[in-house]
Formats: C-alpha cells, sequence, structure tokens
C-alpha cells in the first residue's frame, strides 16, 4: 500500500469485534480487543482504543488525526497509523482480512483419576440459552425484588439467631446420616450456583463457553464458563454474572429458613435445619469474599474497573520493596497506587479474619 492509498484508506472493523471497558492494570490503563471467530483477545492502551472504536469505515487517517490531536495533545504520525493497521490485519481483525490460525489450546495437565476436567455438553450456550428461556419469567424485577428482600432479611435473621443455630450445627456433626443429606444438598447447590452464573450470562447478552465436570479426587464439581462478559459494557451486567451462584445458593435457603423459624425448638428436624442453614449460608456468602478465585474477588476487580488484581498488588508491592523499583512506581498513578495499596491490607485482613472465624467456628462444632 502506498502513502497516498494509506492515507484515504477508510478501515473498518469486522462485525463481532468486541471491546472492553478500560481496565486499569498495573500502572497502565488497558483494553481488551477479541476476535469473533477465533477466540483470541489481546490488551491495547488508551490511544490504540481510541482509534480503534472509530473505525467504521468512515474515517481515514485525516479524518481521525484532529481528533487525536485534541484528545492526546500529539499528531497522529502515518508510521503509528500504518503500524496498528498491520497489527488488526495480521490478527484478522478489519473487514477484509483473513482469519488468523486460532491460538493452540493450552496443553494443561492430563487428566486422571486424582485430577480433570471434562466437558459435558456439546453446546454449552445453546443449554444456557435455553435454561434462561425456561426461568425467564422469574427473573423480572417484580420477582427478583421480593426474593432479594427475602434474602436479606433470612442473612439477619440467621445473624439474630446464630448463637442457636451452630448449637444445632454441632448437634447435626454427631448425626452422619443427616449430615449426609446435608452434604449433598450442598453439593447439588453447588451445581446450580455454577448454572446461575450462565443463566445470568445469557441474561445480559453474555456467551457461555463450556459447561463441564471438574474433579480433584475424591471431590467432583460442575464448572460453567462465560468467556466474553468482560466486555459488556457498564458494571452492572458483570456484578451480576459473578455474584448470580452467591445469590441463587441464598436463595436455595429460604424455604428452609423458614421452615426452621417455625419448628419448635424440640422438633427432631431442627438441629439438621440448623447446620443446612449455617452451613449453607457460610458456602454461599464465602463465594463473595474478594479474595481469588473466588466470585467476591471479580466481583471487586468488577467495581474498581481493575484487570488482574491480586498479581497486580503483588507486583507493585515487590516494586515498594525493591531498591530499584523507584523509576517503575514513577509510572504507577494517584488511584492505582491507593487500590493496590488498600487491595494489599484488605485482603491481609480478611485472610487473619477468615482463619481465626474459621479456627472458632471449627473448636464449636468439636467442644
Amino acid at each position: 500500500m502506498t502513502a497516498t492509498s494509506a492515507r484515504a484508506y477508510r478501515p473498518a472493523l469486522r462485525p463481532g469485534v468486541l471491546l472492553s471497558p478500560p481496565l486499569l492494570r498495573g500502572p497502565r490503563t488497558v483494553h481488551l480487543v477479541k476476535h469473533p471467530v477465533t477466540g483470541a483477545a489481546f490488551e491495547v492502551g488508551v490511544k490504540e482504543y481510541f482509534l480503534i472504536s472509530r473505525l467504521d469505515g468512515t474515517r481515514n487517517l485525516d479524518d481521525l488525526a484532529p481528533a487525536y490531536a485534541e484528545q492526546f495533545g500529539r499528531r497522529l504520525g502515518e508510521e503509528h497509523w500504518n503500524r496498528l493497521l498491520g497489527l488488526l490485519g495480521t490478527r484478522g481483525l478489519l473487514v477484509g482480512a483473513p482469519d488468523p490460525a486460532a491460538p493452540a489450546p493450552s496443553p494443561g495437565r492430563p487428566n486422571s483419576l486424582w485430577r480433570g476436567t471434562r466437558p459435558l455438553v456439546a453446546d454449552a450456550d445453546a443449554t444456557t440459552a435455553r435454561l434462561h428461556r425456561t426461568v425467564r419469567p422469574l427473573l423480572r424485577p417484580t420477582v427478583q425484588l421480593p426474593l432479594l428482600s427475602a434474602v436479606l432479611v433470612l442473612v439477619g435473621a440467621l445473624v439474630w439467631r446464630s448463637g442457636e443455630l451452630i448449637d444445632g450445627t454441632a448437634e447435626l456433626v454427631r448425626q452422619p446420616f443427616a449430615l449426609t443429606g446435608v452434604a449433598l444438598f450442598l453439593w447439588a447447590s453447588i451445581t446450580l450456583h455454577e448454572l446461575a452464573h450462565g443463566v445470568a450470562a445469557q441474561q445480559y447478552g453474555g456467551h457461555v463457553a463450556e459447561i463441564g465436570l471438574r474433579w480433584w479426587f475424591p471431590s467432583a464439581l460442575l464448572y460453567c464458563t462465560v468467556d466474553n462478559y468482560l466486555f459488556l459494557p457498564g458494571r452492572r451486567a458483570k456484578l451480576v454474572i459473578a455474584g448470580a451462584g452467591a445469590y441463587l445458593n441464598m436463595m436455595l435457603l429460604l424455604p428452609f429458613g423458614l421452615w426452621w423459624f417455625l419448628l419448635p425448638v424440640d422438633a427432631p428436624e431442627h438441629s439438621p435445619l440448623a447446620g443446612l442453614l449455617v452451613l449453607g449460608t457460610i458456602q454461599a456468602l464465602s463465594n463473595l469474599v474478594p479474595l481469588p478465585p473466588l466470585d467476591g474477588y471479580r466481583m471487586l476487580g468488577h467495581l474498581l474497573g481493575t484487570a488482574h488484581l491480586a498479581p497486580e498488588t503483588r507486583t507493585y508491592l515487590a516494586l515498594r520493596r525493591s531498591a530499584d523499583g523507584t523509576e517503575a512506581l514513577a509510572g504507577y498513578s494517584t488511584r492505582a497506587r491507593r487500590i493496590y495499596t488498600g487491595y494489599a491490607i484488605g485482603s491481609t485482613v480478611l485472610v487473619l479474619l477468615a482463619a481465626a472465624a474459621t479456627v472458632t467456628f471449627v473448636l464449636h462444632l468439636l467442644g
């Protein structure tokens, strides 16, 4: 392509290319760009995103250069423009460009009796789409707002009667048959937890890539992978998708909570129900703790608009401890410094509190 034709060229992104909102990653703000066919994704900076998001087939270099200069205070050179078009073309992101080869799947760890994963359905997106159509009437605000209120009331009531509930849980531990039934219920609720992520993704236009079974002998759990919800606009959709599993787990406890509160104290079902409510609530709410790989960690990342929050926090702390890190730290904005420092302190406190609470709870059950 000659210099004249390159200036006159009006490139257009191919249909279906996904662009993410801005994400803080270390000292940089980045955007993700994803190919609609191969699924390959890569990061670009703010300046590249400014140009890529405007490639609609109606603008050339002369059209974009003034807006670029106004936004960033510098001229958009032909070399930068040509390099960007070359990058997008070789990745198959422009109309008329050939698709690149799909990235080779990571070999990962081979499946064994002790550990592995296996897809369970041929088309996970179609499966969750059918499930979404079935339950869509229940997803209306007129249904969900009362359910959310009921969940909040249940949590408050469980805290209010926590002493009695924990005593009942201690009795459940000494009842092996009842404990087995509670364990089976909690295992089934994990399966529904994963499917809830997929249904929520369908509600907001996300794509479910895989539903399968993951096992670490002797346990086995369902998993559901939503592969494009980071590209959904706004925070609400991402927060709902990430939190849908824990919310469903709490909804499943509502009838058991009502049953327990209506039972007389000396009823034989009192202790098993108390244990179910305590263990089920721990299972649901612990997923909201903002530590990797829990759902709460993803939700915090969405709220803050960050990518790879925990690894980037470790990198930031390593630079602060390093004698040679001063120059690299200069690239961190005030907001980035506050986020990574705050997460380092907050996650440390959370780990200590969780350890203390777990030890206290176990000792009470065994006491």
